[in-house]
């Protein structure tokens, strides 16, 4: 009897125990100590697709031969990121500020002068340097400065962040983290141990799962830099889900009356002789 007395009164004090310990998976990056180095998987660079937008620049010594190369209006200011509920808007304004060349269904544009370049798959300075060759080449302009940016990539951030929705953006690469961070980070109910970015691969919709609490899934995940058009996917965790049921803000869960339960029977048990 005092043995099963005993047993009670340990699994009353674990279950006091297990209800005001600090959760474990809050923090990012445990387990990387001070000064301790992870290898990071190699940048890929984002490449131009069917269906961006691209601003192109053509400039020389000879401005007014170089201008027969350029569309009529265009704006050259870079470096910017939209994010937020007015990232669309503020799209739809930088839209109307600049032409640009549109990559068709088989990843070419129609260029000046130049005609149909493929572009598909090439990267910013791979396709200046390559209309900047022809260029060359074709003897249209001696010394041509060619300058490329996309106008309207983006990424979406669903789930439990800050500032859910479409991202505009214009770098040569973006981490998943930055991503996450101009979404307004993760939300105090928002799991980080199963976070979910999607990606389109060869037609076809891929999911991969990253854990933020865990450095090395984070540096070596094929999705540590974002591509255009990725979905990132943060699930709330139960108790947010919870609160999604009629009794889901009531105190009185299945898990308070465990609680209350342990804690009875282990009172109980001090005043048994």
């Amino acid at each position: 009897m005092s043995y099963f007395k005993s047993l009670l009164l340990a699994l009353g004090f674990v279950a006091c125990l297990s209800s005001c310990r600090t959760p474990k998976d809050i923090a990012y990056f445990q387990g990387q100590g001070n000064g301790q180095s992870i290898e990071v998987i190699s940048p890929n660079f984002l490449t131009a697709q069917p269906d961006d937008r691209l601003s192109i620049s053509v400039h020389a010594r000879d401005g007014q031969l170089a201008e027969i190369f350029n569309l009529p209006i265009q704006s050259r200011q870079q470096g910017s990121v939209t994010t937020g509920r007015n990232s669309s808007a503020s799209a739809s304004r930088s839209s109307n500020q600049m032409s640009a060349y549109t990559v068709d269904n088989y990843g070419d544009i129609e260029f000046p002068e130049l005609g149909t370049l493929h572009v598909a798959g090439l990267t910013r300075q791979e396709i200046a340097q390559t209309i900047k060759d022809e260029l060359i080449n074709r003897q249209l302009l001696k010394d041509p400065t060619v300058t490329v940016e996309f106008i309207d990539h983006s990424f979406t951030v669903l789930g439990a962040v800050g500032a859910p929705g479409r991202i505009i953006f214009d770098r040569d690469k973006l981490n998943l983290l930055e991503a996450i961070a101009l979404a307004g980070d993760l939300q105090i109910n928002g799991q980080r141990e199963n976070v979910m970015v999607y990606r389109m691969v060869d037609g076809k919709q891929k999911a991969y799962e990253v854990n933020l609490t865990d450095p090395h899934s984070i540096y070596s995940s094929p999705v540590y830099y974002i591509q255009q058009n990725d979905v990132i996917y943060v699930e709330p965790n139960n108790l947010m889900k919870r609160n999604t049921t009629p009794l889901g803000n009531s105190t009185f869960t299945p898990a308070f009356w465990i609680s209350l339960a342990s804690f009875a029977m282990t009172v109980a048990l001090l005043f048994v002789k």
